[in-house]
């Protein structure tokens, strides 16, 4: 039986590793079912919007943010136990840079409209977490749309300019105003709203309750 499909809304970052973890977690869940509901989109949401455009040292930045080393390791540590329960290849101190992911938030907004933002959003966090690239830099933004079968020259072409910029700008401070205040955040059927990086087994268990409510009376 075919479901109709139900709108999953995922308010996230690149650079954050909730999203990540919590992007595997749903990912899971959706693999042992096949036949979900789920129409994805995503949607933009900068953790750091004032970042300057080149970025920052990261570790600096987040021992400035969270008082100091002891407190980051602690996080850190966290981090990865968080991770390998998941069976997400995360080291929080691969990646060097804390970026501005404006643009990696347009490049997302433009694999949608290819339908590509699945694999585009699953390429830019590998990069950023596992690989350690810059994200925040435009040549390794339009090399990561070419490896996912987007046009890499037309995609720097756009990052060269102002494309979008405001729109995506917009959506967020939009979210901000609507209530989202981290991430990831999953918004389902418009309706319900879940934070977090959630397990596996809470996403299997919405996906049952959904095909209930499908099920005739």
């Amino acid at each position: 039986m075919i479901r109709p499909a139900i709108r999953l809304d995922i308010f996230s970052d690149p650079v954050c590793p909730w999203c990540y973890v919590g992007k595997a977690n749903l990912d899971r869940a959706l693999a042992d079912d096949p036949d979900h509901p789920f129409a994805i989109q995503w949607h933009p949401f900068q953790l750091n919007p004032d970042m300057p455009a080149e970025g920052v040292a990261k570790r600096a930045y987040l021992e400035a943010k969270f008082g100091g080393k002891a407190r980051v390791d602690a996080i850190h540590e966290r981090l990865r136990e968080v991770a390998r329960a998941a069976g997400v290849d995360l080291n929080p101190d691969t990646p060097q840079l804390m970026p501005n992911t404006l643009n990696a938030h347009r490049l997302i907004h433009w694999a949608g409209i290819e339908g590509r933002q699945q694999p585009v959003v699953d390429a830019l966090m590998r990069a950023y977490w596992a690989e350690g690239r810059d994200i925040g830099d435009l040549d390794t933004l339009a090399a990561i749309a070419g490896e996912q079968g987007m046009d890499a020259a037309a995609t720097l072409r756009l990052l060269h300019s102002d494309a979008d910029a405001e729109d995506i700008a917009a959506r967020d401070a939009d979210a901000r105003a609507k209530g989202v205040n981290s991430v990831p955040t999953f918004l389902i059927a418009q309706q319900y709203v879940v934070s977090g990086a959630q397990p596996p087994e809470l996403w299997s268990q919405v996906i049952q309750d959904l095909a209930k409510l499908d099920q005739p009376k």
